[in-house]
């Protein structure tokens, strides 16, 4: 008897030291996956960044403020024109650099009556940071913006509105939890919480695997950030009386409309200070004009069945980049490229501003 025992104990001891094995295993993993997705610093690509001469009357001033570890964020104040009624504070989305793809956006607002106070998140372009770290970040340096808007004595005393896409349509949902000051918020293609984009991405490579790793990336995150993690989008609505605009496309591939648009419309759709813009067939990026894009990709297109090597060999990587470039300085049509807003979804936008606003 004692020897079935001692056996029954060592049979339970190795399924114990196996089991722990198998979720250090997994943890290890989940946090690997995480950083090689989401810790990673992101610069604008040089040949097509926007700058302040690319737009008639637009001016900024630079601002430098710090985030919840020192870090340094770089924001600019966009201008034009007098008698702005209110500071719109923009939040950018996740992969291409900092705000500076979103100058076109803070050009319209501030041509429409708004300051735009747009920065560069930890990790993107002008601002500090090896990488971002993770997505509950945005929020954070969402708060420390607003915050830096609202007591720096630097800017004028005026409503605060928010105005994101992506990351920064969660971000700016999920900070009004820290800010009910907030009068009016604009969400474009954002999600719920900071663990969607992780789970929708990763259904796409491995299915349902992907949630073996979510509670690890939740435990992951909450040791990180706090409560910044677990703090969502819901969860900032219902501590604010802000006026908020929902904007997603059914067809969007990157975040698909269960992770954000079809939670908030669940709840709010009777609520009178929501507003829910449904769009059918625009992807992930629509607030441009695709006419002049379009045109450009094509004869893009065309060039590369030019090329005499091939371009998609890593050996070939440094040249085609050099290659690449040239291309776009010398053929791109900047004031087409640049000028290119979908203006009927931009006055949607203002009329929301102007109406939540004054």
């Amino acid at each position: 008897m004692k020897t079935k025992s001692k056996k029954k104990k060592m049979f339970l001891l190795v399924v114990s030291i196996v089991a722990v094995l198998i979720i250090v295993g997994d943890w290890a993993l989940s946090v690997m996956v995480y950083n090689e997705n989401f810790n990673l610093r992101f610069e604008s690509y040089e040949p097509l960044m926007l700058y302040v001469d690319d737009f008639d009357g637009l001016q900024r001033t630079k601002y430098e403020f710090t985030s919840n570890k020192g870090q340094k964020l770089v924001g600019y104040l966009y201008s034009s024109g007098e008698n702005q009624s209110g500071i719109i504070v923009m939040a950018h989305g996740f992969g291409g650099g900092g705000h500076n793809s979103y100058m076109d956006c803070a050009n319209y607002f501030a041509r429409h009556g708004y300051y735009v106070f747009a920065y560069d998140a930890t990790g993107n372009d002008e601002s500090e940071g090896e990488g971002v770290g993770g997505l509950p970040q945005g929020v954070i340096d969402l708060d420390y913006a607003i915050t830096y808007v609202k007591e720096s004595g630097k800017f004028p005393n005026l409503p605060i509105a928010l105005f994101g896409h992506s990351w920064g349509g969660y971000s700016v949902c999920s900070v009004l939890t820290y800010h009910p000051e907030v009068k009016a918020v604009i969400a474009c293609s954002g999600f719920n919480s900071s663990s969607n984009l992780f789970e929708a991405g990763g259904k796409k490579q491995i299915g349902d695997g992907i949630y073996l790793m979510l509670p690890f990336v939740k435990l992951y995150e909450k040791m990180k950030y706090g409560g910044y993690a677990s703090n969502t989008a819901m969860d900032g609505f219902s501590k604010s009386n802000a006026a908020v605009m929902i904007v997603h496309s059914f067809d969007d591939e990157v975040v698909p409309v269960e992770y954000g648009y079809e939670i908030y419309y669940e709840k709010y759709k009777d609520d009178s200070r929501f507003s829910f813009l449904p769009l059918e067939k625009e992807g992930h990026n629509y607030f441009n004009d695709d006419a002049y894009r379009n045109e450009y990709n094509a004869e893009f297109d065309q060039w590369l069945k030019t090329l005499d090597y091939d371009y998609n060999s890593a050996e070939n990587g440094e040249r085609f980049l050099e290659d690449k470039a040239d291309y776009i300085y010398k053929n791109l049509d900047r004031e087409k490229w640049c000028n290119s807003l979908d203006v009927e979804l931009f006055e949607d936008f203002v009329g929301f501003y102007h109406q939540s606003i004054n």
